[in-house]
């Protein structure tokens, strides 16, 4: 009997040999890969990490030192103007991605009744999301102009001159909506895209159910489609959130931050802070600040995502 178990021990060898290296194979072709990525990301975030207890001001010569927690402390309760530019970025978020998912719904169930023509609409309406932000922004700048643009032009001759050279763009009420107006327009075609995508999957059946139960249009719409079609708009919702904060091009090309401040996003007062100011160590902590709040964000949305995707498919 020892010598059957010896037997069979040794004709195992093999096979656990093969079995460790065939375990071993996946993990040193995932190894090159996971090495350039931590590189490329775990050094910057501890190298940033460290820079938000030191107070390194690059205009002042003076070598970096140690603070503690001050970089912090400035930021959620010494600094005024970091406030206004979260509250600018909330209102274009809120406002802004509000604004693009619904007319990004409306024009998904539009194209998704077309029959004929819907590629080459929809490569229209793409047209936008493929040109970059800081041309979009210099468009509307040019848009926008008091002296040449045409939608002065355009108000100058639909109003018989009353309107003539409004500055839009150095109206402090006004120029907020115009930054988001240039936003809206080029990216409520990705959320057209992702809500038509979601249509284009949904089950044929439950819908020629809702029809035969009776189900009017609007109906069949708010309780079967738009549940349905909930998961995909969460996910296209959070994907703008987390874009429409770090927005920086159109302000940068559009009006500056300006007038005054009012434009002014967080993530163009951490610009102003690092590049401006070179104020290292408080651009460092204000870019933290930023990352645990797209952190809770996104969390908040993934966990409704996964409750409504249960929901669905329950």
């Amino acid at each position: 009997m020892v010598v059957r178990l010896g037997r069979e021990v040794a004709r195992a060898r093999p096979r656990i040999a093969t079995a460790r290296r065939s375990r071993r194979t996946p993990v040193l072709m995932v190894l090159p890969a996971a090495v350039v990525l931590a590189a490329i990301t775990l050094f910057p975030l501890l190298f940033t990490l460290r820079l938000t207890v030191l107070s390194w001001e690059l205009t002042t010569g003076f070598p970096p030192r140690f603070i503690g927690l001050q970089n912090f402390v400035r930021v959620l309760a010494q600094d005024p103007r970091f406030w206004n530019a979260m509250a600018n970025t909330g209102v274009l978020v809120a406002v802004g991605v509000g604004l693009q998912t619904a007319i990004g719904i409306g024009l998904a169930l539009e194209l998704n009744r077309l029959r004929r023509g819907r590629t080459l609409v929809l490569s229209l309406l793409l047209i936008p999301v493929m040109i970059a932000p800081v041309i979009a922004g210099f468009q509307f700048r040019m848009i926008l102009n008091d002296q040449y643009g045409p939608l002065n032009y355009l108000l100058d001759a639909l109003t018989f001159g009353r309107v003539h050279g409004y500055a839009w763009l150095a109206d402090p009420g006004v120029a907020l909506w115009a930054v988001m107006a240039a936003d809206v327009w080029q990216w409520t075609p990705f959320m057209t895209l992702v809500v038509l995508a979601g249509l284009q999957s949904l089950p044929g059946e439950l819908l020629e159910a809702a029809e035969v139960d009776g189900a009017t249009g609007p109906q069949a719409l708010r309780r079967v489609t738009l549940p349905l079609l909930l998961p995909v708009i969460v996910i296209g919702v959070l994907v703008r959130f987390m874009d429409t904060f770090k927005l920086f091009d159109i302000v940068y090309q559009l009006t500056g931050g300006g007038p005054g401040n009012v434009t002014e996003t967080i993530a163009y007062y951490t610009y102003l802070q690092g590049f401006k100011f070179f104020s290292l160590g408080y651009t460092a902590a204000m870019a933290f600040v930023q990352l645990v709040v797209i952190t809770i964000v996104a969390q908040v949305f993934l966990r409704y995502q996964k409750r409504v995707r249960g929901g669905a498919i329950a």
